[in-house]
């Protein structure tokens, strides 16, 4: 192999590998949960307000996934329904809700699993399918399975509970309440990749 076939083969082994570590640091970049409020939209750039009154930009990724957030009830929670919730451990093993989410047909699997949230400390999520309920007067007792294992979580009657409505950018607009799952860009911008918005006067409780 003569000296040029060396380096034409060097430059292209150097541009794929540049190649493959940008795609890496994209794969890798950490989510970052965002709630807040739209404050208001320069552009393609969105500024968001968070809870604790710091301003964030942030963009869309491509083909983001938008819903908007509405008010549901203990009833609305049937067998057979996928939802998500945030709860607190109890000593016996089992949970006790912080708020529900009951999502539509078309969003059944997503975020499935049992894991650490952040809403408080030692909170978990729990995205699965409601397998049993027992109803009691102080509120309801739901059997989640998902892929790999199942918990039981008890729903006090006064848990927030919410339902996923479909959406589109035009949700995305100054005073909205949202809750944002976004990836940090080398800049330091946000993109935001699933997006949570609040109609009607709701806040996404997650």
């Amino acid at each position: 192999m003569d000296r040029m076939t060396r380096r034409a083969f060097g430059a292209a082994g150097f541009v794929l590998l540049l190649f493959t570590s940008a795609t890496l640091a994209q794969q890798q970049a950490p989510t970052v949960r965002v709630r807040g409020t739209i404050e208001r939209i320069n552009g393609s750039t969105y500024v968001v307000k968070t809870r604790d009154g710091a301003e964030l930009k942030m963009t869309l990724a491509d083909n983001p996934q938008i819903a908007g957030v509405v008010k549901a009830s203990l009833s609305d929670i049937k067998q057979g329904s996928f939802v998500g919730v945030t709860a607190m451990p109890r000593a016996d093993g089992s949970q006790s809700a912080l708020e529900v989410h009951i999502f539509p047909e078309a969003m059944r699997g997503t975020g499935e699993g049992h894991y650490p949230w952040d809403l408080r400390p030692q909170s978990t999520m729990t995205n699965a399918n409601v397998e049993q309920i027992v109803t009691a007067v102080d509120g309801q007792t739901l059997m989640l399975k998902y892929k790999d294992g199942e918990k039981k979580i008890f729903v006090p009657v006064n848990t927030p509970i919410v339902a996923y409505a479909p959406g589109d950018k035009s949700d995305l607009k100054p005073g909205a309440k949202v809750f944002i799952l976004a990836s940090k860009q080398p800049d330091g911008t946000l993109q935001g990749r699933a997006l949570r918005v609040g109609r009607d006067g709701v806040t996404p409780p997650m």
